[in-house]
């Protein structure tokens, strides 16, 4: 019930794949090779196609600065701000433990 049925050995035929080539036929002829009308033609090299020559301005060079400046400050106020949370979110927790700490030290005197 359990066991498989295989097909009998017979009836396998291996697959066919697009990378098996027939074999190649063999040339008995002794005779020299017929020599060709005219030489290969050598294909053209693709040629490059022009860049564009980057010319700098002082107006450009202005405007690279000034932007650059701006976004080291963008992030900069960015991080130090995320900074002063972290900060504020730690002198909170802070505060809490003490306060905390208090009302538990005062419960347990008070029996």
């Amino acid at each position: 019930m359990f066991k498989p049925k295989y097909p009998p050995d017979y009836t396998y035929t291996p697959p066919v794949t697009a990378y098996t080539t027939p074999p190649a036929p063999v040339n008995t002829d002794t005779t020299a090779p017929a020599p060709l009308a005219q030489p290969p033609v050598p294909m053209p090299i693709p040629q490059a196609p022009a860049r564009p020559v980057v010319q700098l301005t002082p107006g450009s060079v202005a405007t690279v600065v000034v932007g650059g400046t701006a976004v080291v400050l963008v992030v900069g106020v960015v991080l130090v701000s995320l900074l002063l949370a972290v900060a504020i979110t730690a002198a909170s927790v802070a505060v809490v433990a003490v306060v905390a700490r208090a009302i538990l030290n005062d419960s347990h005197k008070g029996r």
